[in-house]
Protein backbone atom coordinates (compact mmCIF):
# COMPACT_ATOMS: atom_id res chain seq x y z
CA UNK A 1 0.00 0.00 0.00
CA UNK A 2 1.39 3.67 -1.21
CA UNK A 3 2.00 5.65 1.95
CA UNK A 4 2.71 9.62 2.12
CA UNK A 5 3.12 12.37 4.78
CA UNK A 6 0.15 12.48 7.17
CA UNK A 7 0.29 16.80 6.35
CA UNK A 8 0.04 15.83 2.81
CA UNK A 9 -2.52 13.34 2.65
CA UNK A 10 -5.91 15.23 1.45
CA UNK A 11 -9.40 13.89 1.15
CA UNK A 12 -12.99 14.88 -1.07
CA UNK A 13 -14.88 17.54 0.34
CA UNK A 14 -17.55 15.69 -0.40
CA UNK A 15 -16.40 12.91 1.85
CA UNK A 16 -16.06 16.01 4.72
CA UNK A 17 -19.62 17.28 3.75
CA UNK A 18 -20.69 13.66 4.62
CA UNK A 19 -19.43 14.19 8.32
CA UNK A 20 -20.68 17.48 8.56
CA UNK A 21 -24.30 16.84 7.02
CA UNK A 22 -24.30 13.62 9.57
CA UNK A 23 -23.09 15.88 12.46
CA UNK A 24 -25.61 18.65 11.33
CA UNK A 25 -29.09 15.69 11.77
CA UNK A 26 -27.88 14.71 15.25
CA UNK A 27 -28.27 18.06 16.37
CA UNK A 28 -24.51 19.83 15.99
CA UNK A 29 -24.30 23.30 14.33
CA UNK A 30 -21.71 22.81 11.21
CA UNK A 31 -20.65 26.75 11.39
CA UNK A 32 -19.25 26.01 14.89
CA UNK A 33 -17.93 22.97 14.04
CA UNK A 34 -16.31 23.96 10.88
CA UNK A 35 -14.85 27.10 13.16
CA UNK A 36 -12.77 24.72 15.17
CA UNK A 37 -10.86 23.70 12.32
CA UNK A 38 -8.75 25.45 9.49
CA UNK A 39 -11.49 24.21 6.89
CA UNK A 40 -13.11 27.20 5.08
CA UNK A 41 -16.59 26.50 4.87
CA UNK A 42 -16.54 27.87 0.75
CA UNK A 43 -13.83 24.72 0.00
CA UNK A 44 -16.90 22.43 0.83
CA UNK A 45 -19.10 24.30 -1.83
CA UNK A 46 -17.32 21.96 -4.72
CA UNK A 47 -17.70 18.50 -3.98
CA UNK A 48 -14.10 18.39 -5.73
CA UNK A 49 -12.02 20.07 -3.62
CA UNK A 50 -9.27 18.05 -1.49
CA UNK A 51 -8.58 19.35 1.79
CA UNK A 52 -6.20 17.83 4.87
CA UNK A 53 -7.03 14.74 6.02
CA UNK A 54 -5.16 15.69 9.54
CA UNK A 55 -8.23 18.21 9.45
CA UNK A 56 -10.60 15.31 8.83
CA UNK A 57 -9.87 13.80 11.74
CA UNK A 58 -10.21 16.40 14.00
CA UNK A 59 -13.83 16.94 12.81
CA UNK A 60 -14.72 13.35 13.87
CA UNK A 61 -13.42 14.36 17.12
CA UNK A 62 -15.64 17.33 17.14
CA UNK A 63 -18.83 15.83 15.42
CA UNK A 64 -18.75 13.21 18.13
CA UNK A 65 -18.22 15.87 21.33
CA UNK A 66 -20.81 18.29 19.75
CA UNK A 67 -23.23 15.29 19.66
CA UNK A 68 -22.33 12.85 22.02
CA UNK A 69 -22.67 9.86 19.25
CA UNK A 70 -19.69 7.91 19.35
CA UNK A 71 -21.31 6.11 16.55
CA UNK A 72 -20.78 9.00 14.50
CA UNK A 73 -18.82 7.30 11.53
CA UNK A 74 -21.62 4.57 11.00
CA UNK A 75 -24.09 7.79 10.53
CA UNK A 76 -21.33 9.36 8.09
CA UNK A 77 -20.87 5.92 6.54
CA UNK A 78 -24.85 5.89 5.58
CA UNK A 79 -25.12 9.71 4.30
CA UNK A 80 -22.03 8.86 2.10
CA UNK A 81 -24.05 6.48 0.28
CA UNK A 82 -26.75 8.27 -0.16
CA UNK A 83 -24.95 11.35 -1.15
CA UNK A 84 -23.08 9.04 -3.66
CA UNK A 85 -25.73 7.07 -5.26
CA UNK A 86 -25.66 8.20 -8.50
CA UNK A 87 -22.08 6.69 -8.57
CA UNK A 88 -23.49 3.47 -7.45
CA UNK A 89 -26.18 3.69 -10.25
CA UNK A 90 -23.62 3.87 -12.43
CA UNK A 91 -21.91 1.08 -11.35
CA UNK A 92 -24.45 -1.10 -11.52
CA UNK A 93 -24.86 -0.59 -15.57
CA UNK A 94 -21.55 -1.81 -15.23
CA UNK A 95 -21.26 -4.73 -13.23
CA UNK A 96 -22.94 -7.80 -13.71
CA UNK A 97 -22.42 -9.32 -10.12
CA UNK A 98 -21.27 -8.30 -6.78
CA UNK A 99 -17.57 -10.34 -7.96
CA UNK A 100 -17.44 -8.02 -10.34
CA UNK A 101 -18.19 -4.84 -7.73
CA UNK A 102 -15.84 -5.96 -5.43
CA UNK A 103 -13.14 -5.73 -8.05
CA UNK A 104 -14.10 -1.83 -8.47
CA UNK A 105 -14.14 -1.32 -5.11
CA UNK A 106 -10.88 -0.43 -4.29
CA UNK A 107 -10.66 1.77 -7.10
CA UNK A 108 -13.55 3.80 -6.10
CA UNK A 109 -12.67 3.82 -2.29
CA UNK A 110 -8.95 5.36 -3.95
CA UNK A 111 -10.82 8.73 -5.28
CA UNK A 112 -12.76 9.44 -1.84
CA UNK A 113 -9.07 10.50 -0.62
CA UNK A 114 -5.78 9.36 1.16
CA UNK A 115 -7.15 7.60 3.39
CA UNK A 116 -6.90 3.82 3.24
CA UNK A 117 -7.59 0.72 0.83
CA UNK A 118 -9.93 -2.48 0.82
CA UNK A 119 -8.29 -5.81 -0.29
CA UNK A 120 -10.65 -8.89 -0.71
CA UNK A 121 -9.13 -12.21 0.86
CA UNK A 122 -10.73 -15.67 0.16
CA UNK A 123 -10.74 -18.18 3.27
CA UNK A 124 -13.67 -20.37 2.06
CA UNK A 125 -16.37 -20.74 2.67
CA UNK A 126 -16.31 -17.29 3.29
CA UNK A 127 -14.55 -13.95 1.56
CA UNK A 128 -13.07 -11.27 3.97
CA UNK A 129 -13.17 -7.17 2.80
CA UNK A 130 -9.72 -5.44 4.77
CA UNK A 131 -10.41 -1.90 5.59
CA UNK A 132 -6.59 -1.08 6.23
CA UNK A 133 -5.90 2.63 6.84
CA UNK A 134 -2.94 4.41 5.78
CA UNK A 135 -2.76 6.09 9.20
CA UNK A 136 -2.63 3.07 11.54
CA UNK A 137 -2.76 5.36 14.48
CA UNK A 138 -6.75 6.11 13.16
CA UNK A 139 -7.08 2.21 14.04
CA UNK A 140 -7.09 3.11 17.75
CA UNK A 141 -10.64 5.18 16.94
CA UNK A 142 -13.54 3.99 15.39
CA UNK A 143 -14.30 6.96 12.91
CA UNK A 144 -12.91 6.02 9.68
CA UNK A 145 -13.43 1.96 10.48
CA UNK A 146 -17.03 2.49 11.30
CA UNK A 147 -17.60 4.86 8.30
CA UNK A 148 -16.17 2.67 5.71
CA UNK A 149 -17.33 -0.61 6.82
CA UNK A 150 -20.43 0.97 7.38
CA UNK A 151 -20.65 1.76 3.75
CA UNK A 152 -19.48 -1.26 2.25
CA UNK A 153 -22.02 -3.41 4.13
CA UNK A 154 -24.94 -1.13 2.92
CA UNK A 155 -23.79 -1.20 -0.57
CA UNK A 156 -23.76 -5.37 -0.40
CA UNK A 157 -27.45 -5.12 1.28
CA UNK A 158 -28.55 -3.19 -1.73
CA UNK A 159 -26.46 -3.32 -4.34
CA UNK A 160 -27.68 -7.07 -5.31
CA UNK A 161 -30.95 -8.98 -5.76
CA UNK A 162 -30.65 -10.87 -2.94
CA UNK A 163 -29.02 -9.46 0.72
CA UNK A 164 -25.74 -9.95 1.08
CA UNK A 165 -25.34 -10.53 4.75
CA UNK A 166 -22.08 -9.80 7.29
CA UNK A 167 -21.35 -13.16 8.79
CA UNK A 168 -18.81 -11.77 10.72
CA UNK A 169 -17.73 -8.22 11.60
CA UNK A 170 -13.79 -7.75 13.21
CA UNK A 171 -12.56 -4.42 14.76
CA UNK A 172 -8.94 -2.78 16.36
CA UNK A 173 -10.40 -0.60 19.27
CA UNK A 174 -11.77 -1.91 22.21
CA UNK A 175 -15.93 -2.90 22.26
CA UNK A 176 -17.97 0.27 23.01
CA UNK A 177 -20.32 0.27 26.18
CA UNK A 178 -23.07 0.26 23.38
CA UNK A 179 -23.48 -2.24 20.18
CA UNK A 180 -26.68 -1.33 19.37
CA UNK A 181 -26.18 0.33 16.07
CA UNK A 182 -22.89 -2.07 15.37
CA UNK A 183 -25.24 -4.47 15.78
CA UNK A 184 -28.06 -2.87 13.65
CA UNK A 185 -25.75 -2.95 11.00
CA UNK A 186 -23.04 -5.69 10.98
CA UNK A 187 -25.30 -8.13 12.66
CA UNK A 188 -24.40 -9.42 16.15
CA UNK A 189 -20.98 -11.30 15.64
CA UNK A 190 -19.00 -9.07 16.41
CA UNK A 191 -15.00 -9.09 17.89
CA UNK A 192 -13.12 -6.03 18.95
CA UNK A 193 -9.52 -5.98 19.27
CA UNK A 194 -8.48 -7.83 16.55
CA UNK A 195 -5.40 -6.95 14.03
CA UNK A 196 -7.65 -5.76 11.14
CA UNK A 197 -10.88 -4.20 10.67
CA UNK A 198 -12.77 -6.43 8.27
CA UNK A 199 -16.12 -7.92 6.88
CA UNK A 200 -16.99 -11.45 6.50
CA UNK A 201 -19.60 -12.39 3.86
CA UNK A 202 -20.68 -15.77 2.32
CA UNK A 203 -18.04 -17.01 -0.88
CA UNK A 204 -21.78 -17.56 -2.92
CA UNK A 205 -22.31 -13.83 -2.81
CA UNK A 206 -19.77 -13.66 -5.50
CA UNK A 207 -22.10 -14.67 -7.79
CA UNK A 208 -25.35 -12.68 -6.78
CA UNK A 209 -26.53 -10.95 -9.88
CA UNK A 210 -26.50 -6.68 -9.34
CA UNK A 211 -30.03 -5.51 -9.83
CA UNK A 212 -30.37 -3.42 -12.69
CA UNK A 213 -32.41 -0.73 -13.57
CA UNK A 214 -35.40 -0.84 -15.48
CA UNK A 215 -35.28 -0.01 -19.31
CA UNK A 216 -35.95 3.71 -18.83
CA UNK A 217 -33.75 4.58 -16.34
CA UNK A 218 -31.05 2.22 -17.91
CA UNK A 219 -31.01 4.11 -21.25
CA UNK A 220 -30.87 7.20 -19.73
CA UNK A 221 -27.57 5.70 -18.00
CA UNK A 222 -26.48 4.14 -20.57
CA UNK A 223 -27.14 6.79 -23.38
CA UNK A 224 -23.73 6.92 -25.34
CA UNK A 225 -23.40 3.67 -25.99
CA UNK A 226 -25.20 2.95 -28.85
CA UNK A 227 -23.73 6.07 -30.79
CA UNK A 228 -20.65 4.44 -30.24
CA UNK A 229 -21.36 2.36 -33.53
CA UNK A 230 -21.55 5.32 -36.04
CA UNK A 231 -23.98 5.18 -38.73
CA UNK A 232 -21.85 2.89 -40.72
CA UNK A 233 -21.69 -0.02 -38.14
CA UNK A 234 -24.65 -0.55 -36.81
CA UNK A 235 -24.33 -4.54 -38.02
CA UNK A 236 -20.65 -4.83 -36.30
CA UNK A 237 -20.87 -6.48 -33.48
CA UNK A 238 -16.86 -6.96 -33.03
CA UNK A 239 -17.38 -3.36 -32.61
CA UNK A 240 -20.30 -3.31 -30.70
CA UNK A 241 -18.89 -6.31 -28.04
CA UNK A 242 -15.27 -4.21 -27.89
CA UNK A 243 -16.73 -0.93 -27.02
CA UNK A 244 -19.32 -2.86 -24.52
CA UNK A 245 -15.68 -4.62 -22.89
CA UNK A 246 -14.27 -1.24 -22.42
CA UNK A 247 -16.91 0.30 -20.74
CA UNK A 248 -17.10 -2.28 -18.30
CA UNK A 249 -13.53 -2.29 -17.60
CA UNK A 250 -12.58 1.51 -18.02
CA UNK A 251 -13.18 1.98 -13.94
CA UNK A 252 -10.28 -0.65 -12.79
CA UNK A 253 -8.08 1.53 -14.44
CA UNK A 254 -6.11 -1.11 -16.46
CA UNK A 255 -6.77 -0.46 -20.01
CA UNK A 256 -4.26 -1.78 -21.81
CA UNK A 257 -5.28 -3.67 -24.96
CA UNK A 258 -3.91 -7.38 -23.32
CA UNK A 259 -6.99 -7.02 -20.52
CA UNK A 260 -9.37 -6.06 -23.22
CA UNK A 261 -8.41 -9.03 -26.04
CA UNK A 262 -8.56 -11.29 -22.56
CA UNK A 263 -12.27 -10.08 -21.72
CA UNK A 264 -13.02 -10.97 -25.67
CA UNK A 265 -11.56 -14.29 -25.17
CA UNK A 266 -9.71 -13.26 -28.17
CA UNK A 267 -5.69 -12.93 -28.63
CA UNK A 268 -3.60 -9.47 -28.82
CA UNK A 269 -3.01 -10.37 -32.33
CA UNK A 270 -6.60 -11.17 -33.30
CA UNK A 271 -7.95 -8.15 -31.57
CA UNK A 272 -5.05 -5.88 -33.34
CA UNK A 273 -6.03 -7.67 -36.97
CA UNK A 274 -9.64 -7.20 -36.38
CA UNK A 275 -9.04 -3.55 -35.61
CA UNK A 276 -6.81 -3.00 -38.71
CA UNK A 277 -9.80 -4.26 -40.64
CA UNK A 278 -11.66 -1.68 -39.99
CA UNK A 279 -9.39 1.00 -40.11
CA UNK A 280 -8.94 2.06 -36.74
CA UNK A 281 -6.77 1.37 -33.61
CA UNK A 282 -7.14 0.44 -29.98
CA UNK A 283 -5.92 3.53 -28.46
CA UNK A 284 -8.37 5.35 -30.87
CA UNK A 285 -11.37 3.39 -30.34
CA UNK A 286 -10.50 3.78 -26.35
CA UNK A 287 -10.29 7.72 -26.97
CA UNK A 288 -13.75 8.01 -28.24
CA UNK A 289 -15.22 5.59 -25.57
CA UNK A 290 -13.67 8.41 -23.34
CA UNK A 291 -14.88 10.95 -24.82
CA UNK A 292 -18.46 10.22 -25.63
CA UNK A 293 -18.62 9.37 -21.85
CA UNK A 294 -17.03 12.17 -20.29
CA UNK A 295 -19.49 13.93 -22.19
CA UNK A 296 -22.51 12.33 -20.94
CA UNK A 297 -21.04 12.00 -17.46
CA UNK A 298 -20.55 15.28 -17.08
CA UNK A 299 -24.20 15.78 -18.28
CA UNK A 300 -24.91 14.71 -14.93
CA UNK A 301 -24.86 17.47 -12.52
CA UNK A 302 -25.08 15.00 -9.75
CA UNK A 303 -21.61 13.01 -10.33
CA UNK A 304 -18.59 15.27 -9.12
CA UNK A 305 -15.74 15.38 -11.39
CA UNK A 306 -13.84 13.24 -9.29
CA UNK A 307 -16.36 10.41 -10.36
CA UNK A 308 -16.27 10.80 -13.86
CA UNK A 309 -12.75 10.36 -13.53
CA UNK A 310 -12.74 7.15 -11.86
CA UNK A 311 -15.76 5.72 -14.31
CA UNK A 312 -13.53 6.66 -16.91
CA UNK A 313 -10.13 4.96 -15.76
CA UNK A 314 -8.52 7.29 -14.88
CA UNK A 315 -5.68 7.71 -11.95
CA UNK A 316 -6.40 11.14 -10.52
CA UNK A 317 -9.25 14.11 -11.27
CA UNK A 318 -6.32 15.92 -12.28
CA UNK A 319 -5.01 13.51 -15.26
CA UNK A 320 -8.49 12.97 -16.30
CA UNK A 321 -8.74 17.22 -16.41
CA UNK A 322 -6.07 17.19 -18.54
CA UNK A 323 -7.14 15.02 -21.33
CA UNK A 324 -9.92 16.32 -21.53
CA UNK A 325 -8.86 19.70 -22.32
CA UNK A 326 -7.30 17.92 -24.89
CA UNK A 327 -9.86 16.95 -26.47
CA UNK A 328 -12.45 20.09 -26.05
CA UNK A 329 -10.30 22.90 -25.39
CA UNK A 330 -11.49 23.74 -22.01
CA UNK A 331 -11.71 21.93 -18.33
CA UNK A 332 -14.72 19.40 -17.36
CA UNK A 333 -15.97 22.45 -14.92
CA UNK A 334 -15.95 24.88 -17.54
CA UNK A 335 -17.45 22.58 -20.34
CA UNK A 336 -20.57 21.46 -17.48
CA UNK A 337 -20.81 24.84 -16.83
CA UNK A 338 -21.34 25.91 -20.87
Amino acid sequence: MKTSSPTQRTVLASTINSLVQAASKLGADATTLLSHTSIDPTNLAEADNRLPVSEFYRLYELAEQATNTPDIGLYAGRVAFVNRLNLQLYMSTICNDFREYLNLMPSALAFIGDLGEVTIHHEPPLIRLDWLPLDSDTNKQRYLADTFLGLATTIANTLCIRPIMVKKACFTYPAPSDLLMLQSIFGNNLTFNCPTNCLYFERSALDYPVSQLDNELNDAFTAPLPTFLGNNNVEDIFLSDLRQAISRLLPMGDMGIDTVAKELNVSRRTLQRRLSDRDTQFLQILQDIRVELAERYLSDKYLNITDIAFLLGYSSQGTFSSAFKTWRGCSPRDFRAQ
